[in-house]
């Protein structure tokens, strides 16, 4: 057991890197759910990396929340405007599920799509119910949010969101953290020139992803470098486009952060498609770490987006102080997003000789497809 399990409880992310299986698989193997198409073998995996660590779901009713009338408050509901196009806002409802039902509470889903009628309705009926606990109000990507005024009436925490005038409790993943503990890997590998493929440069994530790459830049001394930045769209189309183009730089990078795992998909195949060798000509370093990071050959070095983990602390959250019988303390979290170190990185030093990419592999001139990016693609 390494230091960083020592120093704090075990968690199912954890229990998932050991196993090497999704959170969710993980949650359904833990919780005995039944109907789930997942193998024998994969669930003996499960259960022993859940023992070899310590991990144990938490246990039920350890602290029961006080009676709200004749009626024990066991709901807490729990909106999101999206939850079928990604596996972010599913692995935070994971969270805040096992979470609830640690406490002897039911967590009731509701996916609003954005539509502020249906969100209304679901909050009137939320509010009205006298077994209600509170509220997790989530968004599918991090954002400003308007807090609806029906929320205003019972225990609210945002999840993955944030309020203008910070009035609500609210907890969101570190991003310029996650991109600084990304971008300082690379450089402790030993790269000097990391070219950067970003998101859509609107979206809160990115924008902090850049920001964390940029500092960690200054930190270290190193100069920052336009030519070695892309603006994407989150997709392995870009990614594939945005590598092609930074390899026809004059000094192109040796090293290459995508600010998605699908983006450094499109990294890998662009790299490959050229002859070049990862980590050994180039470095690629993803975000998120969704499970393909742990399938794709050499498996990505990557972020942790901490959805999990999340979702657990906002129902944690509402029930410590509904016990206490006082509305949430104002807190504005920032969830720390560690590295997942796999091998598409590897230290500069500890390439071998025989290893050296060839001369030819550097040049501007080397043979790459002349392929122009795709149309609306950043």
């Amino acid at each position: 057991m390494n230091d960083d399990r020592r120093r704090r409880r075990p968690t199912m992310i954890d229990v998932a890197k050991l196993a090497g299986v999704s959170q969710s698989s993980v949650s359904l193997v833990l919780n005995n759910m039944t109907g789930a198409r997942i193998s024998e073998a994969t669930r003996r995996r499960v259960r022993a990396a859940a023992q070899e660590i310590g991990y144990q779901l938490g246990p039920r009713g350890r602290e029961p929340l006080p009676p709200s009338g004749p009626v024990a408050r066991t709901l807490i509901g729990y909106l999101v405007d999206e939850i079928s196009t990604s596996p972010h806002p599913v692995q935070s409802v994971d969270g805040a599920r096992d979470a609830a039902w640690e406490h002897d509470c039911v967590l009731a889903v509701f996916a609003t799509r954005g539509d502020s009628e249906l969100e209304e309705q679901v909050l009137r009926a939320l509010v009205a119910n006298p077994a209600l606990v509170g509220v997790v109000y989530s968004t599918i990507f991090t954002r400003k949010v308007e807090v609806p005024a029906l929320l205003g009436a019972v225990p609210t925490v945002l999840l993955n969101c944030y309020d203008g005038a910070r009035a609500l409790p609210s907890v969101v993943p570190g991003e310029v953290a996650g991109g600084h503990t990304a971008t300082e890997h690379l450089i402790q590998a030993g790269h000097r020139r990391i070219g950067f493929i970003n998101g859509e440069p609107w979206m809160d994530a990115a924008r902090d992803r850049f920001k964390g790459y940029r500092q960690a830049l200054a930190t270290a001394d190193l100069p920052f470098d336009p030519a070695l930045v892309r603006d994407g769209d989150w997709s392995p189309s870009t990614g594939y486009a945005h590598t092609l183009s930074l390899m026809r730089e004059k000094r192109p990078p040796t090293a290459i952060f995508c600010a998605n795992d699908l983006m450094a998909v499109g990294c890998y195949e662009a790299l490959k498609e050229l002859g070049l060798r990862i980590p050994t000509d180039v470095a690629v370093m993803g975000y998120d770490d969704q499970e393909i990071a742990q399938h794709v050959r050499p498996a990505l070095t990557t972020v942790l987006l901490p959805n999990y983990e999340m979702g657990r602390w906002a129902v944690e959250h509402l029930v410590a102080d509904a016990i206490h019988g006082r509305a949430p303390r104002l807190l504005q979290v920032k969830m720390d997003s560690p590295l997942v170190a796999r091998d598409s990185v590897r230290p500069v030093a500890q390439r071998p000789a025989e290893d050296a990419p060839p001369a030819e592999a550097a040049r501007p001139d080397r043979s790459l497809p002349d392929r122009p990016l795709e149309a609306g693609r950043a």
